[in-house]
């Protein structure tokens, strides 16, 4: 299994968060099942899905460098953070 990060809009992660108590389950297992139907149904199907995410935000002119971003995120006070 692969860990990600997902940033959701409010009411999204609030309905995921309902759904997830009456189901009493968590809200990532929540997300893997709905990935699960909608992609995972046939190999053609998630290389099609795949595909389309190809270059999906390669016009965007609104992101910073993610390179640098993540290695800033990583200075500082990453030690004392981890370290107990």
């Amino acid at each position: 299994m692969k860990r990600t990060q997902l940033y959701l809009d409010e009411d999204i992660w609030k309905a995921l968060h309902i759904h997830s108590r009456q189901r009493r389950t968590s809200i990532s297992d929540l997300v893997r099942q709905a990935i699960r139907d909608r992609y995972g149904s046939s190999p053609a199907n998630r290389s099609k899905a795949m595909q389309a995410l190809v270059g999906i935000w390669r016009d965007r002119n609104d992101l910073r460098d993610t390179g640098k971003y993540v290695r800033q995120l990583r200075k500082g006070k990453r030690l004392s953070r981890i370290a107990l």
